[in-house]
């Protein structure tokens, strides 16, 4: 009963916390609570390891980052890349059998020396040795099974160097929140990216991100109308039945 209390208690929470969206629009999840955030915030801008003299201050051909021709791709914790998604994937499989088998065995003993005959009289009406054992049987099989998957989608979405490791490959993690009305749309994109796989244009494709962990969801009102109710969840995973 303690366990029961408990659990219809945390149901009873969790049913408040929804209370309190009601008539508004679902909150944006802070910044300052990603790992984006205390990536940028511990890590100083990054500094030439060549000053410019003074005279060169205003030259178009420095080695700076910031230079016209400077090198401005991620490289640290803290920078900053554009991770660009475009998954186009298509399947299809399809798979066929068919097996049968068919068997007929038939004994008789129509005549061994009138012994069959002496023994029909003995058998009820109708019987007969001449047909003594028959067997059939007859066996089919037939399957047929087909997938079919279709899925497309394309964006583009900022993500920050959260570490790099020993190796020089990069982790990167990356979120955006869009609110439309009632309902926020949330992409979150997180894996490893070697920095020679990142274009000049401090681009990279989410096929050449290893671990990469794509997500692209939303919470609001649309989503809780698409989702069961708290209890009947519950009552789903305790109910054997």
């Amino acid at each position: 009963m303690r366990a029961v209390t408990l659990l219809l208690m945390s149901v009873a929470l969790l049913g408040c916390n929804r209370l309190e969206q009601v008539g508004r629009a679902p909150d944006f999840t802070p910044v300052e609570e990603g790992n984006e955030y205390y990536a940028m915030n511990r890590t100083p801008m990054p500094v030439s390891l060549e000053q410019p003299s003074p005279t060169r201050t205003a030259s178009l051909w420095s080695g700076t980052p910031k230079s016209l021709l400077g090198d401005r791709r991620a490289a640290q914790p803290g920078d900053i890349m554009t991770v660009v998604i475009e998954i186009d994937d298509s399947a299809s499989f399809s798979n066929s059998s068919d097996r049968s088998r068919s068997g007929s065995e038939s004994m008789g003993i129509p005549s061994l020396m009138g012994i069959p005959q002496r023994l029909n009289e003995a058998l009820p009406d109708g019987a007969s040795m001449d047909s003594a054992v028959a067997t059939n049987s007859s066996s089919s099989y037939a399957g047929d099974g087909s997938v079919s998957r279709n899925e497309q989608l394309t964006l583009r979405v900022a993500a920050t160097v959260i570490d790099a490791l020993p190796n020089g490959v990069l982790r990167i993690q990356g979120s955006q929140e869009v609110r439309v009305n009632f309902e926020v749309r949330e992409l979150v994109v997180a894996g490893f990216v070697r920095p020679e796989d990142i274009s000049r244009q401090n681009e990279i494709t989410y096929d050449k991100i290893a671990g990469a962990r794509i997500s692209y969801g939303g919470r609001g009102q649309i989503t809780d109308v698409q989702q069961p109710r708290l209890g009947q969840q519950v009552a789903d995973i305790i109910l054997p039945f």
